[in-house]
């Protein structure tokens, strides 16, 4: 059971938060969204954990299909960044605001980045692309990311001020803002050729990401006497992480993405 214990926890952890919200709030949503959520996860990791190829794979499109079309499309609720930012200056508890702080704000001390490699619906489709390993270097220009994000904090501060900020306008901002992220994820991992160009250098939620994961108590570790200094590891790495080094100090560290793909290529099982 002990290659199960991450699978067993998420789901007991989104099991509480669909409890607790449910009897705190009356709503019966929250209970079956989060319990969705958590299935997904419990199941897709102990699918991997018993070797199933296409286990992570399968948690992107369960969760990540069902946020942007069922909660995105279907019931209009902006869960961008620009929808996070509504309900927050807004003060209501709304689900872009429950989604952020699960999700990408405090969730990272358990999970880290796992969101990014689980449950991104831009990540779903960008990880289709055949450029599954960089090609070349990390570029220096991840300083973007912070721009969108100041971008995206005062395009809600503006419609606000101009008195257009509301649902409406919101699931628009939606559905042009995935539409945008497609095409510039898509973009730019054709000219790099690497499906997480998008992720390295121009997603805002980074942002949020990036400081708590530092912290995550869910993270590959590497035993530095096992390990044979193959390099594998680190050439299958989507995020370019140096996960034969175990410190949290590691380049790139807070990028890990929870994969699994340097774990299967490591010949001599130091990463776990």
């Amino acid at each position: 059971m002990k290659k199960y214990k991450s699978a067993i926890i998420l789901f007991l952890v989104f099991e509480v938060i669909a409890i607790s919200l449910w009897l705190t709030s009356g709503s019966l949503f929250y209970l079956l969204n989060f319990s969705y959520i958590g299935c997904s996860l419990g199941i897709g990791l102990a699918l991997s954990a018993a070797g199933w190829k296409y286990a992570r794979e399968l948690i992107q499109f369960c969760v990540g299909a069902y946020m942007l079309v069922f909660l995105g499309l279907i019931c209009r609720e902006n869960m961008q960044i620009e929808g996070f930012w509504y309900y927050l200056f807004s003060g209501v508890l709304g689900a872009g605001v429950l989604h952020y702080a699960i999700a990408k704000i405090f969730g990272p001390l358990l999970f880290g980045r796992g969101w990014c490699g689980f449950c991104c619906w831009t990540a779903m489709i960008l990880d289709l692309l055949p450029y599954k390993q960089p090609s070349g270097p990390r570029k220096h220009i991840g300083w973007i990311r912070y721009v969108m994000f100041g971008l995206s904090l005062a395009l809600v501060v503006l419609l606000m001020y101009l008195g257009k900020a509301n649902k409406t306008s919101m699931f628009y901002l939606f559905v042009a803002g995935n539409l945008l992220y497609y095409a510039v994820g898509i973009i730019l991992a054709i000219a790099f050729k690497d499906n997480r160009a998008f992720c390295k250098y121009i997603c805002p939620i980074t942002v949020f990401l990036k400081p708590m994961s530092y912290f995550s108590w869910l993270r590959i570790h590497c035993d530095e006497e096992k390990c044979i200094h193959c390099d594998r590891c680190l050439k299958v790495c989507p995020m370019d992480v140096e996960v034969n080094n175990n410190s949290r100090q590691r380049k790139n560290a807070t990028e890990c993405i929870l994969c699994q793909k340097c774990k299967k290529a490591c010949p001599v099982k130091a990463l776990k």
